[in-house]
């Protein structure tokens, strides 16, 4: 069988990362399919690193790969993307750490990618949405998504989501090195590149909630990078 490997990467989330892997794994496996959950651990000060290596030697399905430095999400799951393929995966998944993404909607992003080769869990179509975030953070994600899509003429809703099924061809086939964005400009780079690459985007609505505990990633900076770099995606991908 296909293997489906979930990539998970932290930063001080000594908080959420044993609860969230032992939320996903029965969700995956409920898929039937062989599977892994990859931590990416950045080299955290809060000692998310050795909670993960704790579970590896406890969970036969987990395995920790450690970073020396925090570089950001988009270098962390590329890395991640490399150690799963290079291991066999022919699914691989990516969501947050801190339950904003719902584990129990993992089963329905690798079913779904029997039809598909990128499926999206999306904020933005009909049964969708957001709980328990304020007006501004609304406001800049949903702009974002609609800023990306109307500058590269992509018909996708949520183009800053961050939970995602990539096949493996598709990221076989991508320049993975030349991938130059992160937070949202990396979300929007690698959807956008898999479009481009004509593959095909399936869409699945989602209810994404804030974080339970521990503090955001998300910075003005982060957001900013996605604003400024997006209109040079339609020049830098071909």
């Amino acid at each position: 069988m296909a293997g489906a490997w979930l990539v998970l990467p932290t930063y001080n989330e000594a908080e959420n990362i044993e609860a969230m892997v032992r939320a996903a794994l029965p969700q995956l496996e409920s898929t039937g399919l062989d599977h892994r959950v990859l931590v990416v651990d950045d080299g955290s000060p809060d000692g998310t690193g050795q909670i993960a290596d704790r579970l590896a030697a406890e969970l036969e399905r987990v395995e920790v790969l450690h970073r020396e430095r925090k570089e950001g999400i988009g270098p962390a799951y590329l890395a991640g993307f490399s150690y799963a393929l290079g291991a066999g995966a022919e699914l691989l998944l990516e969501m947050d750490s801190d339950f904003s993404h719902a584990p129990s909607d993992l089963p329905r992003l690798v079913y779904a990618a029997a039809d598909a080769d990128l499926v999206l869990g999306s904020r933005y179509v009909d049964g969708g949405g957001v709980t328990d975030w304020g007006i501004v953070r609304r406001l800049v994600s949903r702009g974002g998504s609609l800023y990306a899509r109307i500058t590269l003429g992509v018909p996708v809703n949520d183009l800053t989501g961050g939970f995602k099924c990539f096949r493996r061809e598709v990221l076989e086939t991508l320049d993975l090195s030349s991938v130059g964005t992160d937070g949202y400009g990396f979300q929007i780079e690698m959807t956008y590149r898999t479009i481009r690459a004509g593959f095909r985007v399936l869409e699945l609505p989602i209810l994404f909630r804030d974080r339970r505990v521990g503090a955001s990633k998300m910075s003005a900076r982060i957001a900013l990078e996605a604003f400024w770099k997006v209109p040079g995606l339609r020049f830098r991908v071909r």
